[in-house]
């Protein structure tokens, strides 16, 4: 009896791993063993230049990142930009040390060309594996659930939904009548009450109990997990707390004392680090290429009409912190008191070559200065006037949480055709939906897709005047 419990707690730990292991794997793994199928069709000695860059390239790409649950767009989109990313790390030391000319040219072009479609097939491929290999018998677990809420239903929707869980929904415990109960996930049904629950997790050996009662019954929860003291089933509280419209929400503890983050900016940490450093390193780049440009603007600018070459606003910043952004001048007038009128089409303050400025959205190249400076990212939640920053946190929801971060030069609601004027509220609600939608799901490959998008929507917008 022993031995089964033994075996079955062993399975279970393997069946948990599986899916992150897989995950932290494979990148790497397909990464070299292209490598290596490229070294030997060139027939190529496995020598010591090739050992060395398998240990590079492996420490670099390990752990990889999971993308089982990405559309197939997007895995393509994430591939490619994660091995542009690395290859232009490899290919940059490779050349300033010389390492590069200690392979032929053909295995290391052959090898760039292979590996973003070998890594797409590799991930479509475990896509469809994992899930038969998950629900071998004796590796599937099995899970109820304690409450019919609304996020109590829903998160039996995800798990019968999400095959790389590796768990089956058995059913539902509530004490309500089925008549009051929402409508519940197929082939989940209500199996009995919260009393009735202990006995059911012994009986059935079920592995996972989700408590999902609202948070205002604490004396029915503390009763259900005293009942469940007798159980050998792991035991999730999942508070209606997490129903909300959290930002970057995560669990984290103080000295042991677990907290909840209900609003924090994605940029804490070494992600914050990765963010500065990035900003720093594009924006030097971009303005050792563009310095040409922004003096023959500058110049324009000052003959065109009176007043200053730049065009100096209050913004907000990060934490709503007011900071000065800079810009080309587009305009006859330099506005920035209590009430600022947004430009609108064929605006009679906007000077000619303003207008050209603006269409191209050139007139914003001085805030990669703003970067530099500290003041502004180059992907974020583009900056508003002062004065419609007071207008709109009284008429937009959540309107002031795009401020956990720096303000962007480009951001993922103009990429997604809310750039120029916001002239209704529907417009600027859109605007901030997509800028709390970048601050739940940034990654540095999310900005570096931002920035290429960026490029095709100057070339063509209709919306910028």
């Amino acid at each position: 009896m022993l031995a089964v419990l033994d075996r079955q707690q062993r399975l279970l730990k393997t069946q948990l791993s599986l899916t992150s292991l897989l995950g932290a794997l494979l990148d790497p793994l397909v990464i070299v063993l292209t490598l290596l199928a490229c070294e030997a069709g060139y027939r190529e000695a496995f020598d010591a230049p090739y050992i060395v860059l398998v240990l590079i390239v492996f420490s670099l790409t390990f752990p990889g990142v999971t993308r089982f649950h990405d559309a197939p767009g997007k895995l393509v989109r994430d591939v490619l930009l994660y091995w542009l990313a690395l290859a232009a790390i490899l290919l940059f030391f490779g050349y300033a040390s010389g390492y590069l000319r200690v392979f032929p040219q053909p295995v290391i072009l052959t090898w760039l060309a292979a590996t973003p479609i070998a890594l797409v097939a590799a991930h479509l491929a475990a896509r469809a594996a994992l899930p038969r290999v998950m629900s071998m018998q004796g590796n599937l677990r099995t899970a109820v659930i304690a409450g019919t809420t609304e996020h109590g239903i829903r998160l039996g929707r995800e798990i019968r939904r999400d095959p790389f869980l590796g768990t089956r929904l058995v059913g539902f415990f509530d004490d309500r009548d089925k008549a009051r109960l929402g409508e519940l996930p197929a082939g989940s049904g209500l199996l009995g009450n919260l009393r009735e629950l202990a006995a059911f997790v012994k009986e059935n050996r079920i592995d996972l109990i989700y408590v999902t009662l609202p948070m205002a019954t604490q004396p029915r929860i503390l009763a259900l997990l005293d009942d469940l003291r007798d159980t050998t089933a792991s035991i999730y509280f999942v508070p209606d707390l997490f129903v909300t419209d959290l930002i970057q929400g995560r669990i984290s503890n103080i000295n042991g004392m677990p907290v909840v983050a209900v609003c924090e900016t994605p940029f804490t940490g070494m992600d914050g680090v990765i963010k500065r450093v990035s900003d720093v390193v594009l924006s030097l780049l971009i303005l050792a290429l563009i310095s040409p440009l922004m003096v023959a603007i500058a110049i324009g600018v000052k003959k065109s009409s009176p007043g200053p070459v730049l065009f100096k606003q209050r913004r907000y910043g990060a934490d709503g912190k007011q900071i000065l952004v800079y810009k080309f001048r587009s305009m006859t007038v330099c506005e920035d008191g209590e009430r600022i009128v947004q430009a609108t089409r064929n605006d009679q303050r906007v000077t000619r070559l303003g207008a050209f400025l603006r269409k191209s959205s050139l007139d914003e190249l001085p805030q990669f200065i703003n970067v530099l400076q500290g003041r502004m990212s180059i992907v974020g939640p583009r900056p508003h006037a002062v004065a419609h920053n007071e207008l709109y946190r009284k008429l937009v929801n959540g309107y002031m949480v795009r401020h956990k971060v720096k303000p962007g030069i480009t951001g993922w609601a103009q990429v997604n055709g809310y750039r120029g004027e916001t002239d209704t509220v529907d417009k600027m609600q859109k605007r901030i939906e997509h800028d709390l939608d970048y601050l739940r799901n940034w990654s540095l490959g999310m900005d570096l897709w931002i920035i290429l998008k960026t490029i095709g929507v100057v070339l063509k917008d209709r919306h910028a005047y």
